[in-house]
């Protein structure tokens, strides 16, 4: 069964660094099209980087420069790495895979009712 597990998450000062990783079960990190995402209390799901295979990358406006997304398929896990973090960050962070379409084939939606498979969550908070 598929599976995702997020871990990373912690309560950091403004201008901070945290990185976040999603552990996969079930199906490698290479299969599918992968992608962050976040939910602050009262807002909307929102797309926060998306990863498919052949090192392409996409990324929300408001989070370019400063966050990065890759996987280590040899540990079958996603990455966030988090810089220059903002208050604005603050979010529960989830990891999300795409398992209708293969990660050779991803269009780096961020759309998040493409996403069919979800961790549970990580919470960050980012204190000014």
């Amino acid at each position: 069964q598929a599976q995702l597990v997020e871990s990373g998450g912690d309560s950091v000062q403004a201008g901070g660094s945290l990185r976040l990783s999603c552990a996969s079960a079930g199906f490698t990190v290479d299969s599918y099209c992968m992608a962050w995402f976040r939910q602050a209390p009262g807002k909307e799901r929102e797309g926060v980087a998306a990863i498919g295979n052949y090192g392409v990358e996409k990324y929300a406006d408001s989070v370019k420069g400063r966050f990065t997304v890759s996987k280590d398929i040899s540990k079958n896990t996603l990455w966030l790495q988090m810089n220059s973090l903002k208050p604005g960050d603050t979010a529960m962070y989830y990891c999300a895979a795409e398992t209708g379409r293969s990660g050779r084939f991803c269009d780096m939606t961020l759309r998040a009712d493409r996403y069919n498979v979800w961790g549970q969550g990580t919470q960050v908070t980012v204190s000014s």
